[in-house]
């Protein structure tokens, strides 16, 4: 597998008004309920995303480990997952929505993240804040699917795939950010600032 190819497997779209709509949507090898399964199962997650806790129904809560937590706001089992994607003291408002579909064979996924996002965040990052760590997630899901082993999410950034994946994946949310309608300078800044946030530079020794 090429996995910096993983990026243009992917098409996003940003819908940039008051609240952010930003979008992913790809298609799988794999069966749509087995694809429904690695997403709502809470030991598969742990293999391919993160350690998650809760009361996993509708209307139920959920935490993710060192990161969002939330509410069980809709679950239409194979095909709709809706959660409330909440980080930090205020985080305002913030849903994830999955949908996934029988294609070709295979799996049509989308995911959608709705947030209110702050304007100097905004500015300074643009999508690929939220949206490449997206594309790094759903990099775990096509690992696990596939059979592969999970990157060191650690020490991805540090390799060469891994800096290449992140730039990459910078790049296109910078596209989709153009796309509807950033100026192409904030979208230079956006896209330096969140290649520099996920793939830092190393400090000379």
């Amino acid at each position: 597998m090429d996995i910096v190819d993983e990026i243009n497997r992917a098409h996003r779209e940003l819908l940039d008004g008051e609240r952010k709509v930003m979008t992913l949507r790809r298609h799988y090898d794999a069966d749509f309920e087995d694809v429904w399964d690695a997403c709502t199962n809470a030991e598969r997650l742990s293999r391919w995303f993160l350690p998650v806790t809760g009361d996993l129904r509708p209307g139920g809560t959920y935490q993710i480990e060192g990161n969002a937590g939330g509410e069980i706001l809709r679950c239409e089992p194979p095909r709709l997952l809706r959660v409330s994607w909440l980080y930090g003291e205020d985080p305002g408002f913030s849903e994830v929505e999955v949908r996934l579909s029988s294609e070709d064979g295979g799996t049509l996924f989308e995911l959608s993240h709705t947030a209110d996002v702050p304007p100097d965040m905004w500015s300074g990052y643009g999508p690929g804040a939220v949206g490449v760590g997206w594309d790094l997630a759903l990099l775990g899901l096509v690992l696990h699917l596939s059979g592969a082993p999970k990157v060191d999410e650690n020490t991805f950034h540090q390799t060469d795939e891994g800096r290449r994946f992140i730039t990459a994946g910078s790049q296109a949310w910078g596209r989709a950010y153009e796309a509807a309608g950033g100026p192409p300078d904030q979208v230079a800044v956006a896209v330096a600032n969140t290649t520099a946030f996920y793939a830092p530079e190393e400090e000379p020794s």
